[in-house]
């Protein structure tokens, strides 16, 4: 074969592989109903779309101009807490009011994996998530409480892609891809120098790699968020082991445990205000179309198992999943209690806390950052939102707009919201991972809000012998009469 004849083969063989990238990036499915309507405690499933290759929708990061930022509902105010960080997304406030960030993206992959994921890590590079990470726990200090950070210094870069980060007497706990961490910490301290004691070993990167983590208010066991490899289990259930779940981790006795399971991919925790019980928000499966799944908000009682990957919203058999599914799944998995919409990529997430200036129009609810989607036409998500809750600590109507416009209308974006967190003077901080920057959000003028009342109430005494007739104790539908065959 001549050299021309090779380099002319080389030459078609890379316009027949731009010719498929072009082809897979301009097909997919259209939305046909609005993120409003797959949202909320009720909302409209369509009828699945599978597909063989993923609706492709990239909004590429552009970045916010000198004095831009995005637009605050009404009654807000939106500023620049610190910005010209490299990739910050999981904050955590201390008790000083110091405000901890990781910086940080995905673990480097351990081989290429074809060209599929070429052209997967490519997508996401255009969607501005790839990059070798910094690997950094960052300090920000506001001392003049002018609510910008004038402080800035890196604590520790001796981290392997980090994300959850928890403080409780003196110990720092840091989440990296594969382990959780703990350090000795004292507020103030400006340098993280111990070394690190590993608490426990995490399933390493790989599809979803962030893990984030909360600790329980008697700060004696710690939860952490781990999320699935794959899409629908298509790489085998065996390498799902120990994902798509929520661990506890006992801080007094060292043992861990699966939480709650079932959940593709976990992210914000926080604690109920109302009932003190833990919740999180889910991002759900892909390529069943631009209106399907909803991700969601949702409470986990222990041992709760949400369906995934052979059931979404409780009762919807996904066909495409070939493992088996698991003896009467479908009598005991839970239904996600609020959908915040198709492919939002719903991440971090707040309760309202006593303290806060955001006003009595969000007084009583959650706050979420919605990363936004690569794959729904038109885009959804890439803003910041309220869910409303009621006096009982139900999430009620739809989705309240609180940050917006990161998308430019003209198929870029200018940053993409990725976590939530209460500053210590009561503003809400969301930051921006492609922009890097993190915005301080409040109500100029608000009175610090009231927290939220625990619901208190009496145990019902136990029942210790039955009385009259037992099927008087349950209802209609669990007590039906089965008549008699006849003889």
């Amino acid at each position: 074969m001549t050299k021309t004849r090779k380099i002319l083969l080389s030459v078609l063989a890379i316009l027949i592989l731009l010719a498929l990238a072009f082809y897979w990036l301009s097909r997919g499915d259209t939305a046909d109903l609005s993120v409003a309507e797959v949202t909320g405690t009720d909302p409209v499933l369509q009828e699945p779309n599978a597909e063989a290759v993923p609706t492709v929708n990239i909004a590429e990061p552009v970045g916010w101009a000198d004095g831009e930022k995005p637009t605050a509902a009404e009654g807000l105010a939106v500023t620049r807490f610190a910005e010209g960080l490299d990739h910050p997304r999981v904050m955590h406030t201390l008790p000083n009011g110091d405000v901890l960030v990781t910086l940080t993206r995905s673990p480097a992959s351990a081989d290429g994996g074809g060209i599929t994921a070429w052209i997967a890590d490519w997508l996401m590079t255009k969607a501005g998530a790839k990059g070798e990470s910094p690997n950094q726990l960052v300090l920000l200090r506001d001392a003049d409480g002018d609510g910008a950070a004038e402080e800035r210094v890196v604590l520790t870069d001796a981290l392997d892609s980090p994300s959850g980060i928890a403080w409780a007497n003196d110990t720092l706990y840091i989440a990296n891809h594969n382990a959780v961490l703990s350090f000795p910490y004292t507020l103030g301290q400006m340098s993280v120098d111990a070394e690190p004691t590993k608490l426990m070993d995490l399933p390493p990167g790989g599809g979803h790699w962030m893990r984030n983590i909360e600790l329980n208010p008697e700060a004696t066991e710690l939860y952490i968020a781990v999320g699935s490899v794959s899409n629908i289990g298509e790489s085998g259930m065996e390498i799902e082991e120990g994902r798509a779940a929520i661990w506890e981790y006992s801080l007094e006795t060292g043992r861990s445990r699966i939480f709650a399971t079932g959940l593709r991919n976990p992210n914000g925790l926080d604690w109920s205000p109302w009932t003190g019980e833990l919740w999180t928000t889910v991002n759900e499966r892909d390529m069943l179309g631009s209106d399907l799944v909803p991700d969601y908000l949702t409470n986990v009682p222990l041992g709760a198992q949400y369906g995934w990957p052979w059931l979404y919203y409780r009762s919807n058999i996904d066909d495409r999943v070939e493992a088996p599914m698991p003896a009467y799944l479908m009598e005991y998995a839970r239904k996600p209690v609020y959908a915040v919409g198709p492919h939002v990529a719903a991440l971090g997430m707040v309760f309202t806390k006593g303290g806060h200036r955001m006003g009595d129009g969000f007084a009583q609810g959650a706050f979420i950052a919605q990363h936004g989607s690569w794959n729904r036409k038109p885009a959804s998500g890439y803003d910041v939102v309220y869910v409303a809750f009621d006096d009982l600590g139900n999430p009620v109507g739809k989705p309240v707009p609180v940050l917006t416009d990161f998308l430019t209308g003209e198929g870029t974006t200018r940053g993409r919201p990725t976590w939530a967190e209460w500053a210590g003077d009561g503003a809400l901080l969301i930051s921006d991972d492609t922009a890097g920057i993190i915005w301080r959000v409040e109500a100029p003028g608000a009175e610090p809000g009231a927290a939220i009342a625990e619901l208190t109430g009496k145990s019902l005494p136990p029942q210790r012998e039955l009385r009259g007739d037992p099927r008087a104790s349950f209802t209609e539908e669990f007590a039906r009469e089965v008549p008699m065959p006849l003889n």
